[in-house]
């Protein structure tokens, strides 16, 4: 049999660096999704708000507003996962720009 050997570090196969300008557009396709989960929230929160009034003699109409917790509780869980794909094409958008190796650290030095 024989033993491996250790390979060093700058031999071994480069992996796939976290520089990759693809992850730009990921970022703009969360942020598309962002968009449209928002809206959809603020259609279910539309729908969750019941206003009624109702005729009363010799007064005001006497008003009432009706919540509805399902279409409340969608509103609010579609808002949260907006949030989430925002900071997630932050992230995306930092990793795509900002990272580069150290090598390529070196070279923009020289």
């Amino acid at each position: 049999m024989t033993a491996a050997t250790p390979v060093a570090a700058s031999e071994a196969a480069p992996g796939p660096g976290l520089h990759q300008p693809v992850r730009a557009a990921v970022a703009a396709g969360e942020l598309v999704l962002a968009v449209a989960l928002v809206l959809l929230a603020a259609w279910c929160w539309n729908r969750g708000v019941l206003r009624s009034a109702y005729p009363v003699e010799d007064h005001a109409p006497l008003e009432s507003t009706r919540y509805l917790g399902n279409w409340i509780a969608s509103a609010v869980g579609l808002g949260t996962a907006a949030g989430v794909l925002v900071l997630d094409a932050v992230r995306q958008v930092l990793l795509a720009v900002r990272t580069r190796g150290r090598e390529q650290v070196a070279e923009a030095d020289v």
